[in-house]
């Protein structure tokens, strides 16, 4: 290797930056020892920022496009070289490109619960999560206040810090917002670009900016969810009379198509009377009750057509041993007799009498006495 080709290898000529792990935000040029030409080919690609740094101070920063490395389009290094008379010597500087394109590959979320005060449920604790972009708006401020020497500074670097702003923030804003618990899911959208804006007003000062922040969810305590889906089912019982009624229409619909299944009808017919009955207890006093008209009185000549009432059977007491038992219709008095338990002397009452007597006294009694067999000798 001749003189001139160690002289070239030592000298660099283009100066780029191909990313291609989509989470680089800030990467150093590796110069590794070796000077810059004057006259090197500069390319700043879109979204990109190229930042020169000389001795460890911020020097010229190019924006998109290619550059002939000259004094005159690098006057704050040239400075700081020295270079009154527009040197063409090559120079030692430390280039990064700063990525200002969007990450938006951002998530966080609540590790603990955020205390909040509801007018309808009280004090509750709620936890929420989402995803934000993150975008380079100024890549000085960027390199001195959170890049610093990195040669290759990551999102994995910034994510916990910008993860511990947003919680920070998004608590006063929950609770200064005023919203309901039950109408949070209706403002999650203006909550976040509020919070967008807090957020790149305080990141401002490290140079970055949150264009895009999203709430995909804010979940509340259990014990909460609980009471929603309680009160959820109260409000369906409120509508069981109208379910019922509708139920019975389709009952009576089915049945019109059906004519043939009387048994199946009959079934549908219980289970309806069984719903009624279920909404009827379910519902409680939701609803007040229809009035009911009262029943016109029947006609002299309904009257006499309708049967009579069927005769009530008579209902017997028997006194054994000063203890009365009953009471025992005819064929339990029957009974009595057949086992011992009811003799002539034993005292008899029903309703309509003026008091006990004898069982041998009373007409009724007598002849299931009379008709019973008499008792085996002894043996």
């Amino acid at each position: 290797m001749g003189f001139m080709d160690k002289l070239r290898g030592e000298l660099i000529d283009i100066i780029e930056f191909l990313d291609d792990s989509r989470d680089t935000i800030v990467w150093r040029f590796p110069r590794h020892g070796n000077e810059i030409k004057m006259g090197a080919k500069l390319i700043v690609r879109e979204s990109q920022t190229a930042v020169f740094v000389n001795e460890g101070q911020i020097a010229d920063v190019f924006p998109p496009g290619t550059y002939e490395l000259q004094t005159k389009n690098m006057p704050i290094l040239s400075t700081l070289k020295g270079w009154k008379y527009g040197f063409q010597s090559p120079f030692k500087a430390e280039v990064y490109f700063v990525n200002t394109r969007r990450f938006t590959d951002m998530k966080w979320g609540t590790q603990n619960p955020i205390t909040l005060r509801d007018a309808e449920f009280g004090m509750v604790r709620v936890r929420a999560f989402g995803a934000f972009a993150v975008q380079v708006t100024d890549p000085v401020k960027l390199l001195r206040e959170l890049v610093g020497t990195d040669p290759q500074f990551r999102t994995e670097e910034v994510q916990d810090y910008l993860r511990q702003v947003v919680v920070g923030r998004l608590g006063p804003v929950l609770a200064g917002a005023g919203v309901p618990m039950l109408d949070l899911a209706m403002h999650q959208h203006d909550l976040s670009i509020k919070l967008a804006g807090l957020l790149t007003t305080e990141l401002a000062e490290v140079g970055i900016a949150i264009p895009r922040f999203v709430i995909e969810n804010i979940s509340l305590p259990p014990e909460v969810e609980k009471a929603l889906d309680k009160r959820s089912s109260m409000g369906i019982l409120g509508n069981m009379n109208q379910y019922t009624q509708f139920q019975a229409a389709n009952a009576l619909e089915q049945a019109a198509a059906n004519p043939g299944g009387a048994s199946e009808g009959m079934s549908l017919g219980l289970g309806l009377a069984a719903g009624q009955q279920m909404a009827a207890t379910l519902a409680g006093n939701a609803a007040q009750p229809t009035p009911v008209a009262p029943a016109a009185a029947p006609t002299p000549a309904a009257a006499a057509a309708a049967p009579p009432p069927l005769p009530t059977a008579a209902e017997w007491f028997i006194g054994v041993n000063g203890q009365q038992q009953g009471p025992f219709d005819a064929a339990a008095l029957a009974a009595q007799v057949s086992g011992g338990g009811l003799t002539a002397e034993t005292l008899v009452w029903k309703t309509g009498m003026a008091g006990w007597v004898p069982a041998a006294q009373v007409p009724e009694i007598a002849a299931l006495l009379a008709a019973a067999p008499p008792p085996l000798p002894p043996q």
